[in-house]
């Protein structure tokens, strides 16, 4: 095939990524669209870079160092990089290739200046910008000097910052080709950027002009700060006019130098409100052509608007897609679960199936509508109220929606007439501990039905019958008397915290009254791990053996080991009962412990190390010993009180029934993570046959297919393969997004706010939600399997699932940036009586690990406490 070194922008389009880089693409694709004008030129293409690259073979051993040096190691990474750009700009550009692009420039004008533009096949992608990280030359003159900047483009693919942020983005140094954009300079009255979508709150429908005066690069660079333009419905609806002391400007003989403004031009804006629209209007017509908002590079010179370069705004979280035209407001699932990484196709779709109520995909997240409970009087209250209580950031959130005029309608409630469908309203539910066992025995019964059922099942009569199981998944889920059983202890906890502080001035008295509560199948979780800790402790051989443990197979070994046998067996006995768990266990997809117990194998070595025999009993009975002295003390100090009597009987009865219900609350998420394994091992049965079909490379490919894309695959025996790809970079690329709590139909991401001012200057803010303060070293700690942790470490994590439970036994406190006073995090801290603050907004960021730090579980902040003074520095 003959090479092709030099293509003109208007030969190109956005499907030539390969050819012409990111930048040309989309520079190919804007001049084609009416009425947006680009500035004149051309592209050097990748066949001309591998060319390049083909004769200095000795840059292939230093991209082999490249590839093995640790991401972290930034001196031999800068090393290095610097030495792979010498050599690619110490390669002579070969006649036929320099005759090609002088021959370009010959067609339009070489006497001209041009800017000089670097353009990879990994830049300007829908889900990697790669902004700023090759370089741009402008006001170049002459063909000897294009030629010369052509090459540190080249070069510019191996600067640090773009080896550096392709190692973040998981892409590999070879695939990636550099093609170089020549276009005709502009010389402009004003510059900027224009944001088709507001970049801070994420809304499409304001779009964001940033604008100085001269050539970009002064906004790029942080020479000034530029005038900003706030549109919306073609209009200006916020401006703020900048200082713009320094402008960049073209120099005749060619480069580029930074220049004083005078003093009557500085304050004056760089667009009139008008002109602003006007580029929004364009913006908006580019934005339709991609399919997406935009970060649009523009110039205004005599003549009009030019566009210099648009590619997709990556950073902003998706919409929920729905084509009614309405306003929506959406909440978090993730943050109510734990769990806010994002979810295959497969698990994501598994979840909407067995859900209660209808949600929305976005980011690889799930969001539930609440637009229509906002929207009527007594239904806004209640969700506020309950809302509110769990995650005080959600409520705030929401009532900043509320607050604008008209987003959400207004709707009258439904008729509050008469008794609830079925008859009159239940009675009340007594406090007795067999309401708990008889739930208990429906949902293992339950379970052991599917168990025994799906066996013989499979193909398509699989997916008949999972969706006939979904439904009794969602039978157990809404069971009415599971329903009052949860709401009894919830409702018991918030009464005994609004009484025993009204009466007795006391915060959250419900937390250690819950202590050690009976029944809680995830603090048990905890607490049997430290029983199979005391069963391999004993053996040293055991212990060695563990500290290597890389292999899923390592269970079988333990076996050859003296006391092996016994250390096998109460692992084993553990993954019999809680195999089915694992960090982000709401996503199917995610390894269970049972498939990967390595996982555990960290966990049960610091339990060895930071424990004697016999800690789970007691450490349950020191909490029960405690709840038990919190509960005389309370009723002793409420006798005291006027009409104290009735008081104290009121609390008993709630006491009892707090620690008969509280338990209770983490039954129904076992049941539904027991369920969802057994659906994962049928389901995989089903993608390992497609496997060996040849219809998926590999079983794991299935997690990319939604639950009814993998049924039909499995009907048909066929899959699009492109799409699992795509899937596949789609799933990485939502990693980089943060979720957020609130999130409306116009793709505005709407945060809340405490608004305390009751907490020291400096402190992180957050929601008490077990009582206490402790002060230790902070372990900030991302992924559990490399959790290391000492007695008296406070954990500080973006959030805890039920499966981080057994790490809770070891620490001090907890800190997270997720949770609420009944997610499962905050439960099990009350129930180990951990100081606990949940809901700090980065706070993996913005306390180091090794920091020490003070946990105020009671009134719900942190302090970053200063480090203490080196004595060898004294």
């Amino acid at each position: 095939m003959t090479e092709l070194y030099v293509l003109g922008l208007q030969e190109i389009d956005e499907s030539q990524v390969a050819v012409v880089g990111g930048k040309g693409a989309h520079l190919g694709g804007l001049s084609r669209i009416e009425d947006v004008r680009v500035p004149v030129g051309f592209c050097v293409t990748t066949d001309a870079f591998r060319r390049i690259m083909a004769q200095a073979p000795s840059i292939d051993e230093l991209l082999d160092r490249l590839a093995q040096v640790d991401p972290d190691d930034r001196e031999a990474i800068r090393t290095l990089s610097a030495r792979i750009r010498r050599a690619v700009e110490e390669i002579p550009v070969p006649d036929d290739l320099a005759t090609a692009i002088t021959g370009a420039l010959a067609g339009l004008d070489e006497r001209a200046a041009y800017a000089v533009r670097s353009s990879a096949t990994a830049e300007d992608l829908p889900t990697a910008s790669f902004a700023g990280q090759q370089d741009t030359y402008l006001n170049v003159v002459g063909p000897k000097e294009i030629l010369r900047h052509i090459s540190r483009c080249w070069a510019s693919l191996f600067t640090e910052r773009a080896v550096t942020y392709r190692r973040r983005n998981g892409i590999d140094h070879r695939t990636v080709r550099m093609a170089v954009v020549v276009q005709r300079m502009v010389i402009p009255r004003a510059s900027g950027i224009l944001f088709t979508a507001d970049p801070v709150t994420g809304n499409r429908k304001v779009a964001t002009v940033d604008a100085g005066f001269g050539l970009g690069e002064a906004l790029v660079s942080g020479l000034v700060n530029p005038d900003v333009f706030k549109v919306r419905d073609d209009e200006v609806v916020a401006r703020t006019i900048a200082a713009k002391q320094r402008a960049v400007e073209a120099l005749p003989g060619g480069g580029t130098r930074d220049v004083a403004i005078e003093q009557e031009r500085q304050e004056r804006p760089a667009l009139t409100d008008a002109q602003a629209v006007e580029l929004v209007r364009l913006g908006r017509r580019i934005e339709a052509h991609f399919g997406r908002p935009q970060d649009i590079e523009w110039c205004l010179a005599d003549d009009g608007f030019q566009v210099v370069q648009s590619r997709p705004i990556t950073t902003l979280f998706p919409v929920p897609e729905r084509d009614d035209g309405e306003n929506h407001v959406y909440v978090s699932v993730g943050h109510g679960q734990m769990m806010t990484d994002p979810m295959k196709p497969l698990g994501y779709s598994m979840w909407q199936s067995t859900a209660m109520v209808p949600m929305y995909e976005a980011g690889g997240r799930l969001f539930v509508d609440v637009t229509r409970r906002l929207a009527a009087p007594a239904s806004r209250a209640g969700l506020l109220d309950v809302l509110g209580r769990g995650d005080p950031l959600i409520r705030d959130a929401l009532e900043t929606v509320l607050d604008r005029d008209a987003f959400v309608p207004s709707l009258p409630d439904a008729d509050p007439g008469g008794p609830p469908a079925g008859g009159a309203a239940p009675a009340p539910l007594e406090t007795d501990p067999a309401v708990v066992t008889e739930l208990i025995e429906r949902s293992r019964t339950s379970v052991a039905a599917l168990e025994r059922d799906i066996r013989t099942k499979t193909g398509p009569e699989l997916f008949d019958f999972l969706l006939e199981a979904f439904e009794e998944h969602k039978r157990v889920l809404s069971d009415p008397l599971s329903m009052r059983a949860i709401m009894a202890g919830m409702e018991a906890t918030w009464w005994l915290n609004d009484n025993l502080l009204e009466w007795l001035g006391e915060k959250n008295a419900a937390d250690t009254l819950t202590l050690s509560a009976p029944g809680n199948v995830t603090s048990e979780m905890g607490l049997e791990l430290l029983d199979v800790a005391d069963v391999i402790r004993p053996h040293a051989e055991v212990v060695a053996f563990l500290q290597g443990a890389g292999d899923e197979g390592f269970l079988d070994e333990l076996a050859k080991l003296p006391g092996g046998t016994e250390a096998r067996d109460a692992i084993e006995s553990y993954l019999d009962r809680y195999g089915m768990r694992c960090v982000g266990e709401i996503d199917i997809t995610r390894p269970r412990w049972r498939e990967r117990p390595t996982t555990l194998v960290p966990v049960i070595l610091d339990n060895v190390r930071n424990f004697g025999p016999g800690a789970a009993v007691r450490r349950f009975e020191q909490g029960r010993h405690r709840a038990e002295q919190k509960e005389q003390d309370v009723l002793s100090r409420l006798r005291a009180l006027p009409d104290g009597e009735r008081k104290a009987d009121e609390t008993k009865r709630m006491i009892d029934r707090v620690r008969t219900f509280i338990g209770y609350r983490e039954y129904p998420k076992y049941g539904i993570i027991s369920r969802y394994f057994v659906y994962k091992q049928a389901l995989l049965r089903e993608a390992e046959r497609l496997v060996r079909a040849g219809v998926l490379s590999r079983a794991e490919d299935a997690f990319y297919l939604t639950f009814h894309e993998l049924r039909d695959a499995v009907g048909s025996n066929q899959v699009d393969e492109r799409l699992i790809r795509e899937r596949e970079d789609a799933f990485r690329s939502y990693h980089a997004l943060t979720p957020p709590r609130v999130l409306t139909s116009d793709g505005e991401a709407v945060t809340g706010s405490y608004r305390r001012d009751d907490v020291p200057a400096g402190a992180l803010v957050g929601l008490p939600v077990s009582a206490g303060t402790v002060e230790g070293r902070a372990r900030v700690v991302l992924d559990m399997a490399e959790a290391d942790l000492e007695a008296g470490d406070i954990l500080v994590t973006p959030f805890t699932d039920p499966s981080w439970s057994p790490l809770f036994v070891g620490i001090a406190g907890l800190v997270t940036e997720v949770g609420g006073l009944m997610t499962h995090g905050a439960v099990i801290a009350r129930e180990y009586g951990l100081p606990a603050v949940v809901g700090v907004e980065q706070a993996t960021r913005r306390i180091r690990d090794g920091q020490r730090i003070r946990v105020h579980g009671t009134e719900g902040y942190v302090e970053i406490l200063p480090c203490p003074p080196d004595p060898l520095t004294r």
